[in-house]
This record gives structure tokens, sequence and C-alpha cells, in this order.
């Protein structure tokens, strides 16, 4: 059975998430050359993924797994964040984890294991 419409991201959202994919962030870059190759227990991760109507930072299919990396402006989308993170959880039924971008640039190996212990969920 496809997917269903709402869920499948359109032309626009996929162009969106390959233009993302070239303009990562630089905590964007240092936690993906950490969890690209299935270097992370042998879990595979995709980049800026498209579901629906949103973009995820980072996304592991077989564990369900959405990872965001917040800037220092993202304070101000916190509304957004748990309306998507709430359609993410009912309508797909994927976890999501958020870290700051200061985080990831300064304590990775930190991050790393977090990402670890909720792939083990």
């Amino acid at each position: 059975m496809p997917p269903h419409p709402r869920w499948r991201a359109s032309k626009e959202m996929q162009d969106r998430a390959r233009q993302l994919r070239r303009e990562m962030t630089p905590a964007e870059k240092k936690l993906w050359a950490r969890l690209r190759y299935n270097q992370v227990d042998g879990f595979q991760f995709r980049r800026q993924h498209a579901v629906g109507r949103f973009i995820l930072d980072f996304f592991c299919a077989k564990a369900k797994l959405a990872i965001e990396v917040d800037g220092d402006t993202h304070a101000a989308q916190t509304e957004y964040d748990e309306e998507r993170t709430a359609w993410l959880n009912a309508q797909k039924q994927y976890r999501v984890i958020r870290f700051a971008n200061r985080d990831v640039l300064r304590n990775l190996d930190v991050v790393v294991e977090k990402i670890r212990e909720e792939l083990k969920k």
C-alpha cells in the first residue's frame, strides 16, 4: 500500500531537503560525520529527510528515530517544534530527540552516547 498522501513529502519539500543537505550547519556537519556510514551501532541514518510537511535533520527508519539539532535562535520555534513532534508521534510513531548546536560542537561523544541509548529502546 502506498504511503498516505499527507505523509509523503511534496516535490517542493524534497527540493528544500536537498538544498538543506548542501547547506548544513557546522553542528549538523559534525554530527553527520559520526552518523553516516552506519557508524553508530550499525544503524543507517538519513540527513535532512522530508516527511510530510516537515524536514528532519537526521532520521533512522529502522529505529523510527528523528534527531533535531537546534540553533541558538531556535527557542522562538517552540510551538512549531511541539506541533511537529506531536504529528510525528501520532501519525508515524516516530520518537524525536533534540540537541543544541553547542552540545554537538562541544560534547559530541555525549550526544552520540545519548543517541545510542535511544536506538536501544
